[in-house]
């Protein structure tokens, strides 16, 4: 068997072998998919502690209220919906949308009537990785919910993934489907002096590409891998679409800073913003 083959199929044994462990233990969480389909970041990463560390981050940073009507751009398999299952009260709901048919089938099948008030859709966009069928172009695609349908949107490495106009779109579409008042949170690359800086000196994490762009990827030949906008960009595109950036946090991928930088909150930069102008 080919290296890279053996490679894999040791993973996916390795990876069998601790799911049926948690079985066993009673550990097992229902709205925890098996380790080889969790579709996001390091096959072996921690899905649950990852989806509660950021519900942390949406509350703290971003505001997010047990009653809110919260929209999950980029929905994934449900790692930040299962921790909204325990945080949204009888006010509150959730719909999340994503590329990837088989995630979202998932979600479906595990929510289902425990959760009446959490809902999934297929967004039906070409995705060279997830959905290489799809009919649809995330620059052209419309969110599908009416305006002003939520109170806050989250996007965890959905912009890290997207091209300028599509990226452009999407922040068109949140502004859209928030209501006045509405919180954006999202997770991004962010090119500025201190990120160039770190880029140039080989400590940041990503090694982007011509980086002093206003948008910079890591592979010419798969630019969708990582993508980083630059900071003047992000606030440009945010006001044309009556988005106004409250706070930027930014991210561990950065690198060491001198002098040493306050604890970064996550990997990504993140970026919280209200729909409209803030509130006095």
């Amino acid at each position: 068997m080919p290296a890279p083959l053996l490679d894999r199929a040791r993973t996916s044994l390795r990876l069998r072998a601790l799911d049926l462990r948690d079985r066993v233990s009673g550990r097992a969480d229902p709205l925890v998919p098996p380790r080889r389909r969790h579709f996001v970041g390091h096959a072996e990463s921690d899905f649950a502690a990852t989806g509660d560390e950021f519900l942390g981050h949406f509350m703290r940073l971003g505001g997010l209220k047990p009653g809110d009507r919260v929209l999950d751009i980029g929905s994934g398999i449900g790692r930040m919906a299962r921790p909204l299952t325990g945080f949204l009260d009888g006010g509150g709901t959730y719909d999340g949308f994503d590329v990837n048919p088989a995630g979202i089938a998932w979600c479906r099948d595990h929510y289902g009537t425990d959760h009446p008030r959490f809902a999934f859709v297929v967004a039906d966009l070409f995705n060279a990785r997830y959905n290489p069928t799809g009919s649809q172009s995330a620059q052209e695609f419309t969110f599908p919910y009416a305006d002003a349908s939520f109170d806050f949107a989250l996007a965890t490495s959905v912009f890290t993934h997207l091209l300028e106009g599509e990226a452009d779109r999407y922040l068109a579409e949140a502004a859209r489907t928030l209501a006045p008042g509405g919180t954006l949170f999202a997770t991004w690359f962010l090119l500025d002096d201190g990120s160039r800086a770190a880029i140039a000196s080989g400590a940041a994490a990503l090694p982007f590409l011509d980086a002093e762009a206003r948008v910079a990827v890591i592979s010419d030949a798969v630019p969708e891998e990582a993508i980083a906008f630059d900071r003047a960009w992000l606030g440009e595109a945010a006001a044309r679409h009556g988005l106004t950036i409250a706070a930027i946090h930014d991210g561990a991928w950065r690198g060491e800073t001198d002098p040493p930088a306050p604890p970064a909150p996550t990997f990504q930069d993140v970026v919280v913003a209200t729909n409209g102008a803030p509130t006095p």
